[in-house]
């Protein structure tokens, strides 16, 4: 008989109440009808291109695809909450991607937009006021949690928090390595890994009072 498949989404108690942690590296909060995500960096090919190095395009029409894919799974959505770095650089406001994102936009015409300012976004500028988003400044507050761009501690919250890209590196037998995305969770902080596909990882390793929880193959799992 087959074993029936673990869940892919991993329920999180966090500043007392449940939080999910979702394959698709985003997080998702039922009581506050939040999803939230880190670092999509839309344009960042785009902007490579522009400044000559070779990289393919549709990235961004990618990434927000997958967003769409990740709003109609979970209905209840009513607030998308980006914890940074929605556009990569300035080149990001290109038409093609503001095309492309004014389709998206559209087709969620409803959903709450909350922007929350990243290391890049000053330099990208903001995106337009078309995009209907409200853009605010680390710390965020929404209930228990902080939502913020670089992670931190803030007392008396939880902090909700992006920027690391954080990875997880798991060694088998000899030389084998895999490197996969990962949430990072501290006392007072839980870093998001990046939602976008062209960002690349910074390596989190174990560590006493860390917890690293990760993403592959459709699902979330603890990390010894």
């Amino acid at each position: 008989m087959h074993a029936p498949d673990p869940p892919a989404d991993l329920a999180v108690d966090l500043a007392g109440t449940t939080v999910w942690l979702l394959p698709e590296r985003a997080l998702w909060w039922p009581e506050g009808a939040m999803l939230c995500l880190a670092d999509l960096h839309l344009g960042k090919a785009a902007t490579f291109r522009a400044r000559g190095l070779p990289v393919p395009a549709g990235t961004t029409q990618g990434n927000l695809a997958r967003l769409a894919q990740l709003l109609a799974r979970h209905p209840g959505v009513q607030r998308l909450v980006v914890l940074g770095d929605f556009l990569h650089a300035a080149e990001a406001h290109a038409p093609a991607l503001l095309r492309a994102l004014a389709a998206w936009r559209e087709d969620h015409a409803a959903l709450e937009l909350v922007l929350v300012r990243g290391n890049h976004d000053r330099h990208a500028g903001d995106p337009p006021a078309w995009l209907g988003a409200r853009i605010v400044e680390e710390p965020w507050s929404l209930g228990p949690f902080a939502c913020c761009h670089h992670p931190q501690h803030r007392a008396g919250q939880w902090v909700l928090a992006g920027h690391l890209h954080p990875t997880a590196v798991l060694y088998g037998g000899g030389r084998d390595a895999l490197r996969m995305p990962c949430f990072v969770a501290e006392p007072g902080l839980l870093v998001l890994p990046a939602f976008g596909e062209f960002t690349g990882g910074h390596a989190v390793p174990a560590a006493p009072g860390r917890q690293r929880f990760a993403v592959g193959a459709g699902r979330v799992w603890a990390l010894p």
